[in-house]
């Protein structure tokens, strides 16, 4: 097992490597770099540098010397291949670098940032497995019948149906014309003043929309897929020699179907986990303007803050391989009929 753990470790690295080439170079060739950026601001006298001070230019523009600060406070004074070098070597000591135009550490950014990730993605796994896997199992327990049906037609509705869309209905509905939830932010403006109880309680009311839109299309695969695979364990003869050694249908299912059935359930679970944290809340985190890693990824993007967005790409890849790895090790911990050879 250490030397399947040892290749996948050494394979991390190629793979790292080939995503930032990747992404650096097509950073190389998009319009409206942070250097042009900072110089359309300049004109219209609302620039702000990375160095924190106002620069008022008018129509004047900014003149080439001072151009040539700009370009070396952002790096640019160097050729490509060097700054590129010069990015792997931080991030082999896992510096990420520092913000263009926030002037942070990206690092520090994505701690600031992480709270609203994690709530989302917390919430979002536990409640979706928690929802998913005894639907899933009683759907297979009553295949064909009109439960089956309906539940099936209910889960497949809300799958179809986009989270970004289901949280603008919830807003309207419940946020703007029965005013039961608030329409933005993660906590209110007097939170510090509340007592514990009322925290909690003002926490869960700004969290409720944001999550059932986020949950209600995310549970769907899972338990079609618990369903399947109780559906396949119930037909296969260990299932008909424990009913006629006279077990009860509810030994044979919890005893015997159910662990056998959890195997790929539990397999995705550090997958589903993680990409509850870095995946699909952007939309989520703008319409119910929650600072998350989401919003602060796209915004990287848009203001062209390559450190942010480079920094990020490489924690969340390396997070993703770590994940995927430790995901094909569940398969050997969970079924031990698993070899890696």
């Amino acid at each position: 097992m250490w030397v399947y753990i040892l290749k996948r470790l050494l394979l991390m690295i190629p793979t790292l490597f080939g995503v930032l080439l990747l992404t650096f170079v097509v950073l190389q060739f998009v319009p409206g770099g942070p250097v042009e950026q900072y110089l359309a601001e300049a004109r219209t006298g609302q620039g702000t540098g990375a160095e924190g001070g106002s620069i008022y230019r008018g129509a004047q523009g900014v003149d080439p010397k001072r151009l040539e600060e700009i370009k070396a406070l952002y790096g640019f004074d160097k050729p490509a291949h060097e700054r590129f070098i010069q990015m792997l070597g931080q991030f082999a000591r896992f510096d990420l670098g520092t913000s263009f135009f926030q002037n942070k550490a990206v690092s520090t950014l994505i701690w600031e940032k992480l709270p609203v990730s994690i709530s989302l993605g917390l919430w979002t796994f536990f409640i979706s497995y928690a929802v998913a896997v005894p639907l899933g199992v009683a759907k297979a327990v009553r295949a064909g019948s009109r439960f089956d049906l309906v539940t099936t037609l209910i889960v497949l509705v809300g799958y179809a149906i986009p989270g970004f869309v289901l949280g603008v209905a919830l807003l309207v509905i419940f946020g703007g014309q029965l005013q039961w939830f608030p329409l933005r932010g993660l906590t209110s403006s007097n939170w510090e003043e509340l007592s514990w109880g009322a925290r909690v309680v003002d926490y869960l009311w700004h969290i409720t929309l944001p999550v059932t839109a986020m949950v209600l299309g995310s549970f769907a695969v899972t338990a079609m897929l618990t369903k399947n695979a109780f559906l396949e364990e119930i037909r296969k003869q260990y299932v008909m020699t424990a009913r006629a050694k006279g077990l009860s249908e509810r030994q044979v299912l919890w005893k015997h179907v159910f662990r056998n059935a959890l195997i790929p359930i539990v397999t995705g679970f550090p997958a589903a986990f993680i990409g509850a944290f870095f995946a699909g809340s952007l939309l989520i985190e703008t319409l119910f303007s929650l600072d998350g890693l989401g919003l602060l990824s796209y915004e990287s993007v848009i203001r062209r803050d390559y450190p942010v967005v480079l920094g990020t790409l490489y924690l969340f890849t390396l997070i993703g391989l770590v994940t995927k790895l430790i995901s094909d090790l569940c398969y050997v911990w969970v079924d031990p009929r698993v070899r890696f050879d």
